[in-house]
């Protein structure tokens, strides 16, 4: 008789339909442990953010190419350069084929700054990677590379259109 009475287990949700809220949840997670850990050494993500975009991606970019890497606003970003250049971390160059613009370049003293924040965000990553194995960790990247390629794709269409 009780068991008429026990509501039934709903029915397992497919990995398909919990990855986008599960990969967004974990991101927003794994960047607020990492902007938490670096804001106790003195970086903020106002500072390291575009040094390290620019160390990846390449330097040698406008302001706002560097702006949409980064999530921001072009007219947001202004007043950050000119943070990151007081610190002698960044400077701004004319672009040689268009003398109105400008291009930001990490300095040597940026690319320092970029070498000690990889150090701080590798030890705090090692600990969030620290249950999966090498191969789980390969894996993991290889997937993650085919969702970046259908998303590059989708995102070149959306522009084409």
């Amino acid at each position: 008789m009780t068991d008429s009475l026990v509501a039934p287990l709903p029915a397992p949700v497919p990995a398909r339909e919990r990855i986008g809220f599960s990969f967004v949840t974990l991101a927003r997670r794994w960047r607020r442990v990492i902007d938490h850990a670096l804001a106790r050494e003195g970086l903020t993500d106002a500072s390291w953010s575009p040094l390290i975009h620019l160390a990846e991606g390449g330097d040698g970019i406008s302001q706002s190419e560097l702006a949409q890497r980064i999530g921001l606003d072009a007219s947001s970003l202004v007043r950050l350069i000119d943070l990151l250049a007081e610190r002698g971390f960044v400077e701004r160059r004319v672009d040689p084929n268009d003398r109105r613009a400008r291009l930001i370049m990490l300095t040597p003293e940026g690319e320092a700054e970029v070498a000690r924040t990889r150090a701080h965000i590798h030890e705090i990553e090692a600990l969030m990677l620290a249950d999966l194995s090498e191969e789980d960790l390969e894996e993991m990247m290889a997937a993650l590379d085919k969702i970046s390629a259908r998303v590059q794709v989708l995102l070149e269409k959306e522009a084409a259109e």
